[in-house]
């Protein structure tokens, strides 16, 4: 969930060519609204109407905590031309609105991070679908000129608003598009993946939404570089002790909530969205630095009891929101060779011109996945590919990987973690995550040769490929890792190796291209609900979901995998001394341990790649 979205995620996600439409829409009138909830709240509301409106149009609906007037440009008439680079769309014609949740902004009420579907249990109980329901009961009979057809979007935030919204809908609703929405906040999503907990993302998100009623709020860093600053902070106990002040309810709930107990388990998307009710397209990118593991989740969950063919899922080569920003043919460092965001902004054009105008055929593929390396859209019956093989890419005591599993009944590589002196998770300076000049969209294609060469990382480098490798599908890490602590995290990496020379760039020669990263919280490793210490010296597997990837390794590149044990500040810093609750670690928790990695007959490391045949 980002700040960025303050420039709204309809007008933004909505760029996209007009197929075969005539565009008749000069200016659109703006008018503002509070509409009533069930239980009398009243919910501040911004729609636009084209001013010369000749026919009964849809309404395209956007929820947001980030204010609904900063979306929309100011003054009671606007041109289309206004728009700038969203002027066809707004050309086409839908019926714009925008709303303030609860609590937010211009709503009344009060504003609840992540408000659980209530109503699911007690119907009695109101909450972010119930809202949407009447919200969209509200515009049909008050905004004359409609068709009697709602859809809803959004990206992040709204994108979870959006979900949240396909559960029990509004008979007229009639399509949802969920974009990188986050489904489990403990599991895998903006707060804490595997348990471990994001922290400078967790602390200043949380700033930004619940320091003040009607403002987003940037938390006065007295740095740039952020990276000395979080490692001052110390143990966590002093973010409420020095800063919060325990103002803030997302924090108390962080630090009341530790493990993964009924306070989480309510809050996932998991828990109460169980089929789709309404057409639903998610959408997600693979370098999406904040909701990477939510469409994805969520698609797979819901697949499962589509029996209508309702579900369908878009990855592409993204940051977070990247698809509704610009042209979309790079990343950092790394060109995708086509404007991937201007590819998708017409496919969703097509989606909600089927569902809530009755224009095209409705055939849509049910899977639409940009396949990097060879830069190449896919399409796919389903997804994950059925096809594809699975593979065990094995690491050695050599530090090399091989498609063999080790023979030797001994091999291993062991580093020193000192939480003293955490990886870094960017190259410095650290930015502030939206703060001036920040990298923060950027970093998940970073070259890692930052981090390379430092003795806490391990690196398992495989030969240069004699040709391609075409991955696609759900990566697994299986981590066999022992420490002399009883605690420690594991991030593993699955990174493209660039040639020595690299014939098509030579900038690009030798540069690491993180595929897939991921951390796991050791203390995890059999159960999320019941955190168990490790045995100094007895060998364990830790299994990590690394997420879907579709990539080609290129002919003369190689294979890394890399293992590190800490990742900050993003990732708060593992004491390594198995306490209770981190949050309430002392300073004397944090030590140094050895941690190893077993690359052997009996304990052999590798992860699990589902390999094209193309």
């Amino acid at each position: 969930m980002r700040k960025s979205l303050l420039l709204s995620t309809i007008l933004l996600s909505l760029y996209a060519n007009l197929f075969a439409q005539t565009d008749t829409v000069s200016q659109y009138t703006k008018k503002t609204y509070m509409i009533p909830m069930r239980d009398g709240t009243k919910l501040f509301t911004i729609v636009l109407s084209p001013t010369y409106q000749t026919g009964p149009l849809p309404f395209l609906i956007e929820r947001t905590p980030y204010g609904a007037e900063n979306a929309v440009r100011k003054g009671d008439v606007i041109s289309s031309n206004a728009f700038g680079p969203f002027e066809t769309i707004a050309k086409a014609g839908y019926i714009l609105v925008f709303q303030d949740l609860r609590g937010k902004f211009n709503s009344e009420g009060t504003f609840e991070m992540n408000r659980p579907l209530y109503h699911v249990l007690d119907k009695t109980k109101t909450d972010e679908s119930t809202d949407a329901y009447d919200g969209i009961d509200w515009l049909l009979k008050n905004i004359p000129n409609n068709n009697g057809k709602a859809g809803i979007l959004g990206i992040s935030y709204g994108g979870y608003l959006a979900l949240d919204a396909s559960v029990d809908p509004h008979p007229a609703l009639k399509a949802s598009s969920p974009q990188a929405s986050p489904t489990d906040m403990f599991l895998g999503d903006d707060f804490h993946h595997n348990g471990a907990f994001r922290l400078s993302y967790g602390f200043e998100y949380s700033y930004l939404v619940e320091n003040e009623k009607e403002a987003n709020s940037d938390f006065p860093f007295p740095q740039y570089d952020v990276f000395s600053w979080y490692l001052t902070l110390g143990s966590l106990k002093n973010v409420n002790d020095k800063y919060y002040h325990n103002r803030l309810p997302s924090w108390n709930d962080f630090a009341k909530h530790p493990n993964y107990d009924s306070f989480w388990v309510r809050q996932s998307m998991l828990t109460t969205v169980r089929t789709p009710q309404l057409p639903i397209l998610h959408v997600g990118g693979y370098y999406d630095q904040e909701d990477l593991n939510g469409p994805q989740i969520m698609y797979e969950q819901l697949e499962k009891k589509d029996s209508f063919n309702r579900n369908f899922i878009v990855l592409g080569p993204w940051f977070h929101g990247g698809w509704m920003r610009g042209k979309a043919d790079s990343l950092g460092k790394i060109d995708f060779g086509s404007k991937t965001a201007v590819w998708f902004q017409a496919l969703q054009k097509q989606w909600f011109d089927y569902w809530l105008k009755g224009i095209g055929d409705g055939k849509f593929a049910e899977a639409n996945c940009f396949q990097t390396g060879s830069n190449q859209w896919k399409t796919y019956s389903a997804w994950p590919p059925k096809q594809a093989q699975l593979k065990k890419l094995y690491t050695t005591a050599s530090h090399t990987v091989s498609f063999t599993k080790p023979a030797a009944a001994s091999g291993a590589v062991s580093y020193v973690s000192d939480p003293a002196t955490p990886v870094p998770y960017r190259a410095q300076p650290i930015e502030a995550t939206y703060g001036t000049g920040s990298r923060w969209r950027q970093w998940q294609v970073d070259d890692q040769r930052f981090v390379t060469s430092r003795p806490d990382v391990i690196s398992f480098t495989g030969d240069s490929l004699t040709e391609a490798l075409t991955v696609t599908g759900k990566i697994t890490a299986h981590v066999f890792a022992s420490t002399t602590a009883s605690d420690a995290d594991f991030v593993v990496k699955l990174i493209d190796v660039y040639p020595n020379f690299d014939p098509k760039n030579l900038a690009m020669s030798g540069y690491e291209l993180p595929i897939a990263m991921e951390v796991f919280r050791g203390r995890f490793r059999k159960s999320f609900a019941k955190p168990e210490p490790f045995t100094p010296g007895k060998p364990e597997e830790i299994v990590i979901s690394l997420h879907d990837i579709n990539h080609t390794f290129l002919k003369g590149h190689h294979l890394m995998i890399q293992v590190q044990s800490s990742w900050f500040p993003l990732i708060d810093r593992n004491p390594q001394r198995y306490v209770p609750n981190i949050f309430e670690a002392k300073e004397s928790d944090f030590i140094k341990a050895t941690h190893t990695v077993y690359c052997n007959s009996q304990y052999a490391t590798y992860v699990e790649l589902p390999v094209m045949e193309e």
